[in-house]
């Protein structure tokens, strides 16, 4: 009689083991999609690059800037949207012009979700300065400078008072002198401003 339970126990470890086995095989080796590649990339790479892969193919980081409550960097879930990262940084401002924004859109890493204010100029936008009509620097309004590329409302402000206290720009070069303005701005200005 103790061997017939002896052998009792031992089928029932067995069928326990046998249940454990196949529950991990299921989570590891389950139909999910990322499992699939985190398997073959396993083959590959190895356990580990497996487990970083597929948590870095999981996740996005956008950042949100622009007329929203809350600005800043955010993290989804890959498949997320532009309405998803609106709604995270605390929706649109009273000045935020959300119609000018593609809510649908997909996120992708890296990249930076821009909702503009009443009276910014939308990216792609058709309208402000061009190389054939460039704003003069001496007779331009904040709100003229605001709407060229890299100038904000605070820049803008800084290169009118800079002309009202220093007198009249007499080359793109002086702008230089302007706090928040360097060399690559300048550059990225020639064309778009004149003394």
């Amino acid at each position: 009689m103790p061997s017939f339970t002896l052998s009792r126990r031992r089928a029932l470890l067995v069928v326990l083991a046998a249940l454990a086995m196949l529950f991990i095989a299921s989570r590891f080796f389950g139909g999910h999609p990322a499992a699939t590649v985190t398997v073959e990339t396993a083959r590959a790479a190895g356990p580990a690059r497996a487990v970083s892969v597929r948590a870095a193919a999981a996740v996005v980081v956008v950042d949100v800037a622009g007329a929203v409550r809350r600005p800043g960097l955010y993290r989804f879930r890959q498949g997320s949207r532009v309405a998803d990262a609106v709604a995270r940084a605390g929706g649109g401002t009273k000045a935020a012009q959300i119609d000018a924004v593609n809510l649908a859109a997909p996120l992708a890493d890296g990249e930076q979700v821009l909702v503009p204010g009443i009276g910014a100029v939308a990216a792609g936008s058709t309208a402000g300065p061009s190389p054939s009509a460039p704003v003069d620097l001496n007779t331009a309004t904040a709100e003229q400078l605001d709407a060229l590329p890299g100038i904000g409302p605070v820049t803008a402000e800084k290169i009118v008072a800079y002309r009202q206290a220093h007198g009249p720009f007499t080359s793109v070069d002086d702008l230089d002198a302007i706090p928040g303005i360097g060399p690559s701005r300048i550059e990225n200005l020639r064309g778009l401003v004149q003394p």
